[in-house]
């Protein structure tokens, strides 16, 4: 019983995963294309399911471990899965936290770092959809990818704070505008973060070694 129930559980992770990652690309493509019922969607539809999905995991997990007892490899699973299930819930909280950003500037003159924060989004969800599927496959090597390109996003997160530092001391007017999209790329920063807390999980899962803290830094 104790392996039917561990699919069943990865198979909710999974969907969970893939409603989080569509999140994601909508918050952005509402945001780029000003689409208000795309973020809308976002905020009203898909978060109550993912909140859904956190409290299944978070039941599934307990009561698997109170049933089944797993040791191990099992075991090590199961408090991935909780972790995994946490950072998931909290990248759904900030695709929300971009989508309201996004409601915010949908009417405003665009200020010209809209490129940026979509090359930040891209990757962000490129880097959860690989940390997943590094989970499921147990691939150290896409999940050290996945390390890598975290410097990517950090890298693009530099250049907006900078570049929206100075407009802001330039023109008074772009400031609500400017905070907007450094809370944009902000979250974007932290989803990529979460994203890499996956990938260094699926190394400790596999080689049992912890990474964290470990990995190239940009």
């Amino acid at each position: 019983m104790l392996p039917q129930k561990m699919v069943e559980l990865k198979r909710h992770l999974l969907e969970d995963a893939a409603l989080v990652e569509d999140m994601i690309a909508k918050s952005i493509r509402g945001l780029a294309d000003k689409n208000e019922l795309l973020l809308l969607e976002v905020m009203n539809t898909e978060e109550p399911k993912a909140n859904d999905y956190d409290r299944q995991i978070d039941g599934m997990c307990v009561e698997l471990i109170a049933q089944y007892e797993p040791v191990a490899r099992d075991l090590r699973m199961v408090i991935m899965i909780i972790k995994m299930n946490k950072d998931l819930e909290r990248i759904a909280d900030h695709a929300v936290n971009v989508c309201e950003s996004a409601l915010f500037l949908i009417d405003k003159p665009p200020l010209k770092l809209l490129e940026d924060l979509k090359l930040m989004g891209d990757n962000a969800v490129l880097m959860l959809k690989d940390s997943i599927n590094a989970f499921v496959n147990e691939n150290v090597q896409l999940a050290s990818a996945v390390l890598e390109r975290d410097n990517i996003v950090d890298n693009a997160g530099d250049k907006i704070l900078k570049e929206l530092t100075e407009l802001m001391r330039a023109q008074k007017d772009a400031i609500p505008r400017a905070l907007h999209i450094m809370r944009i790329s902000h979250n974007l920063e932290r989803i990529a973060d979460l994203a890499t807390n996956i990938a260094e999980e699926v190394v400790y899962i596999v080689e049992g070694r912890d990474i964290k803290h470990h990995h190239t830094e940009g």
